[in-house]
């Protein structure tokens, strides 16, 4: 299987490539200086050149308050880009793998989101992503969307590495206790995408690591397990001013992927240990 990446400095790039490898899989990985996401012409000419049986569209703004002072080029990137991977797919007679997040639920549930549960966004960056869901369903023939969470692991800046960071200069650490989500690995999220992708079980679905966590508990997890005896001060959202409202309750309910697959993913909290391994090994 040939598989085009989109995306190709960012977090779940860096896990995807060598799964893929290590399955037998030829991958060829393109960032923004190789492909502006938001152009069609020169995408399709990438995609005609490399000839993949899948493309992982990976490509995004993911910067979620960033989104909030400029609509314009989070619709560009994560709304058109996502159309233009679906019409470049489809001119090639590739598959397509997209990847949309957990915001574009609006938090109010109490229970975790389905993959038929109505999406209403809270922020840009939200909304841009459900646009490019629609833009996917609207011109693409084989498609998989996956909805994912709150990614950590190696080869790139997540919330994890950070806390971690600051606790390790005995910075002190205040975080948010009134958001709750999935944490999610992402080398786990790979292993299940690749899955997915052998399988060709098109659709939607969330794929996220077993569990849930407020952001407080998934710091002041990583905070013990990395031997810090630094506090995690609970603080409200409002306290950070932050321009973009994040949705208060975002869990994933992930049974359809593990029906598709027959395997759920490891619950965040082994891999929040694998990743602290594999830390100290890089160490």
């Amino acid at each position: 299987m040939r598989v085009l990446v989109t995306g190709a400095g960012g977090l779940l790039a860096h896990s995807v490539l060598p799964e893929l490898g290590a399955a037998g899989h030829e991958a060829r990985a393109v960032g923004h200086a190789g492909l502006d996401v938001t152009r069609l012409d020169p995408f399709r000419e990438v995609v005609a050149s490399f000839k993949p049986d899948w493309i992982f569209h990976f490509a995004a703004h993911t910067r979620v308050d960033d989104c909030e002072a400029d609509r314009d080029r989070a619709f560009a990137v994560n709304a058109a880009g996502s159309r233009n991977a679906a019409l470049a797919a489809r001119a090639s007679g590739a598959a397509l793998l997209a990847i949309s997040s957990d915001y574009v639920f609006d938090g109010t549930a109490r229970t975790p989101y389905r993959e038929f549960d109505s999406a209403r966004p809270l922020s840009v960056y939200g909304a841009s992503k459900w646009a490019g869901e629609q833009a996917i369903r609207e011109v693409g023939e084989r498609f998989i969307v996956v909805r994912t969470a709150w990614l950590f692991g190696p080869g790139g800046g997540n919330f994890v590495d950070s806390i971690l960071k600051k606790a390790a200069s005995g910075e002190a650490l205040r975080v948010v206790a009134d958001q709750r989500g999935s944490p999610t690995y992402a080398p786990d999220l790979a292993r299940g995408l690749r899955r997915l992708v052998e399988r060709a079980e098109y659709g939607t679905y969330h794929v996220v690591s077993a569990g849930d966590a407020s952001w407080h508990e998934l710091a002041e997890a990583a905070v013990r397990e990395a031997g810090q005896t630094v506090a995690v001060e609970r603080i409200e959202s409002a306290a950070l001013g932050r321009p973009a409202p994040r949705p208060a309750y975002s869990v994933l309910d992930a049974s359809w992927f593990a029906h598709a697959t027959g395997e759920a993913l490891p619950d965040w909290r082994d891999a929040l240990r694998r990743h602290l391994g594999t830390r100290k090994e890089t160490r």
